[in-house]
């Protein structure tokens, strides 16, 4: 992605959580998303959390243990630049930069869950 089509992109405007589990996410546009922490810290970006591949060589990441004391406790959330938050978490993962797309793409609002194809966010929508 080239800094013209990031700078294009919507960006946050504000990130708070708004109930046990739920964080608002006002943007540049106007849009008010909604995400879980669920889906936040399930859906993280990091190398260690969703894998990479480099060259030749593929990582794929164990299966988290979800049980985990803090896992979806949300300590705290700054920006990167002007194109990313990075996230921590109450279990002291601290890895994930969320880029505005990748946190766009994880929008459980009415509108978005309507609007997306998947599955499983078409039934959550129901």
């Amino acid at each position: 992605m080239n800094d013209k089509s990031r700078s294009s992109f919507p960006a946050v405007k504000s990130f708070k959580q708004t109930g046990a589990d739920t964080i608002e996410i006002q943007w540049t546009d106007g849009h008010c998303g909604l995400v879980s922490l669920g889906t936040l810290r399930d859906m993280c970006p990091c190398a260690g959390c969703a894998g990479e591949s480099i060259l030749f060589e593929s990582y794929s990441p164990p299966e988290p243990d979800r049980k985990a004391p803090g896992r979806y406790e949300l300590k705290a959330a700054s920006p990167v630049g002007n194109y990313a938050l990075k996230i921590v978490w109450g279990d002291g993962h601290e890895l994930g930069i969320y880029s505005w797309e990748h946190l766009r793409s994880l929008c459980e609002c009415e509108q978005c869950l309507i609007a997306s194809n998947s599955p499983k966010r078409i039934e959550r929508a129901k």
